[in-house]
């Protein structure tokens, strides 16, 4: 297709309106996305609720498509409305303008991370009404907010509440990623987030002393140990096939503080490190782990744990799961390859999975850079135009369960 065909592309030009909705962080309002969803259900004959699980800032939208069965689990379609911050300095377009340049790709943050595939829902229901085809199982797209946050005030709240225990949720599709080559990455489960600040106290004095039991010291010792840990789960990054990060444990200093004058040893010098636990941790023999350096380090380090996830079930990739069964058969009837993989990151999946929904994350993008969060996200029309054409076959598939 040409630039043209593009743009006149009636599903290019929704997806390019709602990519220019600034649901941008860190002041966040959803009042434009909330408005072009009904616009979207409304043209698609649908029933849609808008909720505040948490507060009247963030809503939970949800377009409602009912099954013939609405009595079995229902299919969720999941997204997140809000999008991470941009530097327009560093783009090549302006982030919120959704360029769309001579190659077909278009520009704006959201693209991939995860606007797309929002759209991309109502446009495979768009083309399954269109064919007469009903759900046997009824089908809730949600558009979620805060994800790139955390998801305290969206999907994790969403989920405490009566309105999702009446969606009766069995299965969910998810966000997923852009994968560089020409299979899709399915993400079945996650790592466990910890996000630890040591607060590390010692002997203070004059700069010119060599005094025991300083801050320093320890703060060296429990660093070196940590980052060992690292180094080894980068030695096995090398042992596996498919390389991804998502297999091990990442460990990452993040945040460094301390010190009051260039002569003074400190009192309190503090370091927090972000680590992302693999789904094959004891997590209770990993903590005592931790707390076992701090002690060889010496007395005096606080444990603060700035974010302590729960482990969250793995989505069964066997036999043993129909709605795997059905969704990977829809994928082989296209000829899509497609590799399951442990998300590296966090999304809104983690919140489902312990409560008995099996939760994939995907999103159709195969043979491009995995840019979210990036400077100059985009996508190309025509990956996102055949990521309809799959949809089209695999919420059938996956509602006929």
């Amino acid at each position: 297709m040409s630039k043209a065909q593009w743009e006149n592309n009636e599903e290019i030009k929704i997806f390019r309106e709602y990519l220019r909705i600034k649901s941008v962080h860190p002041d966040v309002d959803y009042t434009g996305c909330v408005e072009f969803i009904k616009r979207q259900a409304a043209s698609l004959d649908l029933p849609v609720d808008v909720v505040y699980p948490v507060n009247d800032a963030n809503p939970v939208v949800i377009v409602k498509w009912l099954g013939t069965q609405p009595e079995l689990p229902s299919i969720m379609l999941n997204s997140h409305m809000d999008v991470v911050p941009v530097f327009p300095e560093h783009w090549t377009h302006d982030p919120f303008s959704a360029d769309l340049d001579d190659e077909g790709r278009i520009y704006a943050r959201g693209t991939q991370d995860t606007k797309g595939i929002g759209t991309q829902y109502l446009a495979a229901i768009r083309v399954l009404k269109a064919q007469g085809y009903q759900p046997k199982r009824s089908i809730y797209v949600t558009f979620v907010p805060d994800e790139e946050l955390g998801g305290v005030l969206g999907m994790q709240g969403f989920v405490k509440g009566q309105y999702f225990k009446e969606l009766n949720a069995g299965f969910c599709l998810d966000e997923g990623c852009s994968n560089i080559d020409d299979s899709y990455l399915i993400f079945y489960a996650e790592r466990t987030a910890w996000q630890i600040r040591f607060k590390v106290s010692g002997t203070t004095g004059h700069g010119s002393q060599l005094l025991p039991n300083t801050a320093a010291e320890k703060l060296n010792y429990l660093v070196t140990k940590l980052l060992e840990y690292r180094t080894s789960q980068m030695e096995r990054i090398k042992d596996l096939p498919n390389k991804f990060s998502g297999e091990v444990t990442s460990v990452n200093l993040t945040i460094l503080s301390g010190g009051v004058q260039n002569n003074v040893l400190p009192p309190l010098l503090e370091a927090v490190f972000d680590i992302r636990i693999a789904i094959d941790v004891d997590l209770v023999a990993f903590e005592q782990q931790i707390r076992d350096w701090c002690a060889e380090a010496g007395s005096g380090i606080e444990i603060q744990f700035e974010r302590k996830d729960e482990f969250s079930p793995v989505t069964k990739i066997d036999a043993s799961n129909p709605f795997w069964t059905a969704f990977q058969n829809s994928l082989n009837e296209q000829n899509l390859k497609c590799t399951p993989i442990v998300c590296p990151g966090c999304t809104d999946s983690r919140f489902l999975r312990p409560l008995g929904v099996s939760a994939l994350g995907f999103s159709p993008m195969k043979n491009m850079p995995i840019l979210p969060h990036a400077h100059d996200e985009y996508t190309r029309a025509d990956i996102y135009l055949h990521g309809i054409e799959v949809y089209t076959k695999i919420i059938p598939a996956i509602a006929s369960v």
